[in-house]
């Protein structure tokens, strides 16, 4: 009972949440529940005495004062027959209005939690099954529960109204009402318990489930799923999902309406019960026929009232099951920078590794292992390695997307996690292996690499000139104004190394980046662009720190000093020169690629 008691605790949470929403809309709506939980009673109430004043009226003989009598109840009852109406098109119209409301601010919730996580959190799967069931659910439930509340409300009230009335008839009447619905509450409660067990316990499938939908229907998937002959392979793995997870709805489904049926007809049982009772006592001549007709209105409304109550707790139990999935997203702890410094202690001194070792989370092994390494201003850094030695990795604790498990960064002479975040990522421009292609215009796609000038043409102009992109700019219909992807309409795709252009063009948007990080810039360019876009990166970066990741030897033997990493760990650096006459990981690399062009 405790634990069932305790599943509670979020509703206060949730109604809170709804009236900061709109207190306007929330107030207006406790008033309105109010008011059509009371005029049932009242019209029930007026039309037992029309049925008196009628039979009155018939043993009168039907004089004029007993015709105006039973005319002014018709008027009065038809009027709160009205007012009732109008009173739920009230409230219909005010949840409406409130759930487009209040789903919206869920979602930004959602979405803002989002944006305080550290990158790791988001490469772990138990996070996105968090994600997955907050966004899936909870954006709904909070209304809802606030729904049920206030129809919990409405109905309670209503009973205390019906109450007052039966209890002039006799007290069992009420005993039987309130006690017939009690059965199929609890078997409700029960599978509203296994129905929240079920949903938490195939979040996973779930997210296979729109993995494949995405992969099947969209267009940066496409060429490959049709090429190879996917798509029947992954939509029978979509339906398997299904049938799997429809067996186990089936079931739950099942038990749930066979014992809710059986449940069900005990009230059956009770309504007629109560009816024969009140007949009896009509013939009996103890009640009048108005009082008969107005106790068995209230002993079918009351037991609908009785089962819709019953039905709202074990609503709002479900609500508040499904809530503590969105409050467990909402109080994912956060890691908040600790850093407040804009500028480091020893100006120009440059990057520092000191000893880094990182370990991702859940992993035996270390992905980099005690990295030491100094890079002055002015000076430019190749990283070499195979697929899978941590290169990217290093960079990503660069840029404080992820914190050294040992070990420290220094950033002039100030260790990174004493920086100012903003401060600290405004000196870094970067562009990724697998950078974002975003569905904005061509301008935007710039702009992202520096959210203060996001809209500045003149800032996107320049970058793109640095980042040599003009020339793809030039052949586009709407220049800068170019929707690119295929989400929308008029949308233009880019080739590959069109792209990567574009993306350059958005490292260089940090004007004031005094470090230049660039991931495989130019994969998908040809050697001649390639060539190019490095005589003028060098001439751009004299005064600035570059740091270059390539699997082009080409490129790589322009950097004043070259590490080669290997399983995480530096086995050889220097220039290209010495490298190579080393004659170790990096001349044998060297000669394989070289010998590719001969």
């Amino acid at each position: 009972m405790r634990g069932f008691l305790s599943v509670f605790a979020y509703s206060r949470r949730a109604l809170k949440l709804v009236w900061t929403t709109n207190p306007t809309l929330t107030f207006s709506l406790a008033c309105l529940t109010l008011a059509a939980g009371v005029l049932p009673a009242g019209v029930a109430y007026v039309g037992a005495t029309i049925v008196d004043a009628v039979l009155s009226a018939i043993h009168l003989g039907g004089t004029e004062l007993s015709q105006r009598f039973v005319i002014e109840r018709v008027a009065f009852e038809a009027t709160l027959v009205a007012l009732l109406s109008g009173v739920q098109r009230g409230i219909s119209l005010s949840q409406s209005l409130l759930r487009a409301q209040l789903g919206q601010r869920v979602n930004v919730m959602i979405l803002e939690k989002a944006l305080t996580l550290q990158l790791t959190q988001f490469e772990d799967s138990e996070f996105y099954d968090k994600l997955t069931r907050a966004r899936r659910e909870a954006s709904q439930r909070p209304l809802s529960l606030v729904m049920r509340s206030f129809g919990l409300l409405q109905n309670l009230v209503s009973l205390f109204s019906f109450a007052a009335l039966l209890l002039q008839f006799s007290v069992w009447a009420l005993v039987i009402l309130l006690g017939a619905g009690l059965p199929a509450f609890i078997a409700e409660t029960k599978f509203s318990g296994d129905a929240f067990r079920l949903f938490r316990w195939r979040s996973p499938e779930t997210r296979m489930q729109l993995y494949l939908e995405s992969v099947i229907a969209r267009e940066d998937h496409a060429k490959e799923v049709k090429l190879f002959g996917l798509g029947p392979r992954l939509l029978e793995r979509y339906q398997q999902i299904f049938r799997k997870l429809y067996q186990e709805d089936r079931a739950l489904t099942l038990r749930r309406d066979t014992w809710g049926f059986f449940l069900g007809l005990i009230g059956t049982v009770a309504l007629y019960g109560a009816y024969a009772w009140i007949a009896l006592c009509t013939i009996a001549s103890r009640i009048t026929l108005g009082q008969m007709t107005m106790y068995l209105m209230l002993f079918r409304q009351g037991q609908a009232a009785v089962s819709a109550s019953l039905s709202a707790v074990g609503g709002l139990y479900e609500d508040n099951l499904y809530l503590s999935t969105l409050y467990e997203f909402l109080e994912t702890p956060v890691i908040l920078p600790a850093g407040r410094l804009k500028q480091g202690l020893t100006p120009h001194e440059g990057i520092q590794f000191e000893h880094v070792t990182f370990t991702y989370p859940g992993a035996t092994e270390p992905t980099l292992s005690d990295i030491n390494l100094h890079i002055h201003p002015g000076q430019s850094l190749a990283l070499v390695g195979e697929n899978g030695s941590g290169k990217t990795t290093l960079i990503k604790l660069l840029t404080r997307l992820y914190t050294p498990s040992s070990g420290r960064i220094l950033l002039d002479g100030t260790d990174l996690q004493d920086w100012d975040e903003t401060a600290l990522r405004q000196r870094i421009g970067v562009i990724f292996q697998d950078f974002t292609r975003y569905q904005l215009t061509l301008g935007e796609n710039i702009g992202v690499g520096d959210v203060r000038h996001f809209d500045n043409e003149q800032r996107w102009r320049a970058a793109a000139h640095q980042g040599m992109a003009d020339s793809v700019i030039e052949n586009l219909p709407a220049g800068y104004q170019t929707q690119l992807g295929k989400w929308f309409n008029d949308g233009r795709e880019l080739s590959g190394g069109q792209w990567q252009k574009i993306a350059l063009a958005r490292a260089f948007m940090r004007s004031d980046a005094d470090i230049l990080v660039l991931d495989e810039p130019t994969a998908a360019m040809d050697a001649g662009a390639e060539a190019q876009i490095f005589d003028h990166f060098r001439t751009l970066t004299k005064e600035r720190i570059a740091i270059l990741i390539s699997h082009r030897f080409s490129t790589v033997r322009m950097a004043d000093h070259i590490i080669v990493i290997n399983h995480g760990r530096i086995i050889e650096h220097g220039n290209h020169s010495e490298l190579m006459q080393l004659n170790g990981h990096y001349a044998h690399l060297f000669s394989l690629q070289a010998k590719g062009y001969q």
